[in-house]
């Protein structure tokens, strides 16, 4: 990240009509939109009604700031339309990619909802689904078929953090006119610019690092020019609209994010390379680390890390990890991530995946790192494995003292 972003995230869509000479635009709340005459409605129907007041589906000045200022930080994206969720945003870039009859080929380690869309509404639509593995890079070129509409990437993967090689997979498509989304949020545009990699639409869960505070669910996607037209139209026939008072709280987040993602990403690296070393930790899955998967390409395509990894733990079932996590005091218990507190979830990826194989030393533990103090972090989770180890050795004993 440089230093300019600092200054983009700072600027990013406050234009002077919209903000009406003050600092931030004002949250404009509107279902309907009067005109002066009957020949301005008319007119109004006839036009383009982007970033225009035409009824408040169609937005007003501030859903407008922040779509315009998300669009500014992917270089080469046409627009961002937001939806009231991050599943809501992924569900109208496929579905504005796709039709019956086609076919979508969705790494491995997506999202869970993201596979939940394409094994039920899409399916139900008449897509079919082909799970590929996310280490496939140019090799996805033989699995693209004559019915092949789009591939869904995401990178870093979902829960184990598989970092594909995107440039190589968008190559593919490209040069065989498949449209290529990518779920971006983990990164966001300032670590990884997805259009200037050969992306063509980019999917945010808004909800994340650019709320940065827990307190609102909402989703965005930026489309490259080409992609465009089909992701207005299909918006606007689905009828998504991001509320307004959402939208305000997340061109507040937007502001902060650059300086967020510096401090997520240094705790979080910090924090990584120490559990690297612990006893109880089998293996650690950050990007920036070589025991991730993809972390050459992890180093020459993104600017830095975010807040988010998992790590292995050696042995041990749920019970043990439970121990671990359970009475952690400065990580919370829940989903979701991004916020300015820590988060530990227990996650088993193994339930999430059909084109690839799992075999881990134990249970995996994803972790949200926060802006707390890192040292605090630390001592917290060295607490928690001291419980693991002990629960381990506990249950490791229990047999041995039956059969005596």
């Amino acid at each position: 990240m440089s230093d300019k972003d600092l200054t983009r995230v700072v600027e990013a869509g406050r234009r002077a009509e919209w903000t009406s000479g003050i600092v931030n635009t004002p949250v404009w709340r509107a279902s309907t939109i009067l005109y002066p005459d009957v020949a301005s409605l008319r007119q109004g129907a006839r036009t383009d009604p982007h970033h225009r007041l035409f009824y408040g589906r169609k937005g007003t000045p501030t859903q407008w700031s922040l779509a315009d200022a998300l669009t500014s930080l992917e270089p080469g994206a046409e627009g961002t339309f937001l939806y009231p969720s991050g599943v809501a945003a992924l569900a109208a870039a496929l579905l504005s990619a796709l039709k019956p009859g086609d076919e979508l080929l969705m790494v491995d380690t997506a999202y869970d909802p993201t596979r939940s869309i394409a094994n039920g509404l899409l399916a139900r639509f008449g897509v079919t689904t082909r799970f590929y593995d996310p280490m496939i890079g140019g090799g996805i070129a033989d699995l693209i078929g004559d019915r092949t509409a789009a591939i869904l990437l995401e990178s870093p993967g979902s829960l184990t953090f598989e970092v594909q090689d995107v440039p190589a997979v968008t190559a593919a498509a490209r040069a065989r006119g498949v449209t290529t989304i990518l779920d971006n949020t983990w990164a966001t545009p300032l670590l990884f610019p997805a259009l200037s990699h050969g992306v063509d639409i980019s999917v945010l869960a808004c909800t994340k690092y650019v709320v940065g505070h827990s307190d609102v669910m909402l989703g965005s996607v930026t489309a490259a020019p080409s992609r465009w037209k089909a992701l207005r139209d299909t918006s606007h026939a689905l009828g998504q609209v991001a509320s307004p008072d959402d939208c305000w709280l997340a061109s507040r987040g937007l502001r902060t994010m650059a300086v967020r993602l510096q401090q997520h990403g240094a705790s979080a690296l910090r924090i990584a390379r120490w559990l690297a070393d612990q006893p109880g930790v089998a293996r650690v899955l950050h990007p920036a680390l070589p025991s991730c998967p993809g972390h050459e390409t992890f180093l020459r395509d993104f600017k830095a890390a975010s807040g988010l990894f998992s790590f292995v733990l050696d042995g041990g079932g749920e019970a043990e990890r439970a121990a671990l996590i359970d009475e952690l005091t400065h990580f919370g218990i829940g989903y979701s991530w991004g916020g300015f507190e820590s988060l530990a979830l227990p996650v088993d990826p193994h339930r999430h995946r059909t084109a690839t194989r799992r075999d881990d030393a134990g249970p995996l533990v994803r972790l949200q790192i926060g802006l707390e103090d890192p040292d605090d972090l630390i001592a917290d989770l060295d607490r928690g494995l001291a419980r693991f180890r002990a629960a381990v050795a506990e249950a490791q004993q229990g047999p041995a003292q039956t059969a005596s």
